[in-house]
C-alpha cells in the first residue's frame, strides 16, 4: 500500500524533508506485526508554543510534550488514518540529552506517532514497555533499510 501523506511544517528554523517522511512512513506500512488504517496520513511539525495550545485543546493538559497523535476515521471513500504532531522544539532538548542527532529523534517521534495509529498505547507501565519494544523494532526496522530523515536547520 502506497498511501497519501500530507506534510505540513509549522516550525520557523527547522524544515523536514517531505520526501524523506514519506519514505519512512511507507516503510513503517510494510513493517510486520504492526497495522496501521488505511487511509490519508497526516503529519504535523511545530514549535513549543503550538504543541502546548493543541495539549490543552486536545487532551486539557497546558504542558510541553513530544508527540500528539491524533488517531482518524475508517470511511468507505476518504478513509483518514489519522495525524500526528511533532514537536521540533522538545526533539532539540531531547536529542542533545541523549546525545544524539535531532533527525534520529525527530524519525523516533515519527515511529513513535505511527505506532499509535497502529494500535499502541502508552498509558500504563505495560504499554509504555510494550511501546518501547515497538519502537525499538521500528528503528532497527528503519536503520536496517538506511532510511533517515532529511532536514535543514
Amino acid at each position: 500500500m502506497k498511501r497519501e501523506v500530507a506534510i505540513t511544517n509549522r516550525h520557523a528554523r527547522v524544515k523536514v524533508s517531505s520526501a524523506s517522511v514519506k519514505r519512512i512512513l511507507q516503510a513503517l506500512d510494510r513493517l510486520k506485526g504492526y497495522d496501521c488504517p488505511e487511509g490519508q496520513l497526516s503529519v504535523v511539525f511545530v514549535d513549543d508554543q503550538e504543541i502546548i495550545r493543541l495539549h490543552q485543546e486536545f487532551l486539557e493538559d497546558p504542558s510541553v510534550t513530544d508527540v500528539i497523535t491524533f488517531i482518524g476515521e475508517p470511511h468507505p471513500v476518504e478513509p483518514f488514518a489519522g495525524e500526528i504532531c511533532i514537536n521540533i522544539d522538545q526533539a532539540k532538548r531531547v536529542a542533545k540529552q541523549h546525545q544524539h542527532t535531532l533527525a534520529q529523534e525527530l524519525r523516533l517521534y515519527l515511529a513513535h506517532g505511527w505506532l499509535h495509529l497502529a494500535g499502541e498505547k502508552d498509558e500504563t507501565k505495560p504499554q509504555i514497555a510494550s511501546m518501547r519494544v515497538a519502537e525499538s523494532v521500528a528503528l532497527a526496522y528503519l536503520e536496517q533499510l538506511k532510511l533517515r530523515l532529511r532536514l535543514t536547520v
